[in-house]
């Protein structure tokens, strides 16, 4: 009961900190300022880590792998814990375990990804019905369009309806499964 207790507050805080790195990577990835509220909690809650980070690691390609690599590095060592506290063992081929421990956690850093852009598609969709001239509503509609732009290319609105959020929401839940496949994957190269 305590171990599961403390896994699910362990989960919590690294789940929290993965979306913190991953909304301050699509902002800057997407250019979007961060003079609003949501803006400035992201950089209040990972500047600890980014900005030492940056000093030694530079961005690629316009990434920012200072918000990117802490993220994976997280969900890593949540797959770690994870293994420990469930008396996984760990005693096999120092390779492979470390192999697989940076696959799962590479997996469970897209599927956060993936959870991320599911939240930011959603809420825009929700903000164009709800209230589209919202303070808020031009920053989701910002991180929502390089993913629903290559959709509204092909998919045109039906009667008036843009219909490429529930057509991206469903693609997306078909990469949560392959990315669970893939997982599991990884998972049999740390135990075998």
């Amino acid at each position: 009961m305590m171990s599961n207790l403390f896994l699910f507050i362990i989960e919590a805080a690294a789940s929290f900190a993965t979306l913190m790195l991953l909304a301050r990577f699509f902002m800057q990835w997407q250019r979007v300022s961060f003079h609003n509220q949501l803006g400035q909690f992201v950089l209040a809650t990972t500047d600890w880590c980014v900005r030492p980070l940056r000093r030694v690691l530079p961005g690629l390609f316009g990434l920012d792998l200072a918000s990117l690599l802490p993220a994976w590095v997280i969900q890593t060592l949540l797959v770690f814990l994870q293994a420990m506290l469930f008396g996984a063992s760990l005693d096999g081929n120092p390779a492979a375990l470390l192999l697989g421990l940076w696959g799962v956690g590479l997996v469970g850093l897209l599927k956060m990804m993936v959870y991320m852009v599911i939240g930011i598609v959603l809420i825009s969709a929700v903000f164009s019905w709800i209230n589209p001239h919202a303070p808020m509503a031009p920053l989701f509609y910002s991180l929502s369009a390089p993913f629903l732009r290559p959709l509204r290319k092909v998919i045109p609105p039906i009667a008036n309806v843009d219909i490429s959020p529930l057509i991206l929401l469903l693609l997306l839940q078909i990469v949560l499964m392959l990315l669970s496949n893939f997982a599991a994957g990884f998972s049999g190269m740390m135990f075998s």
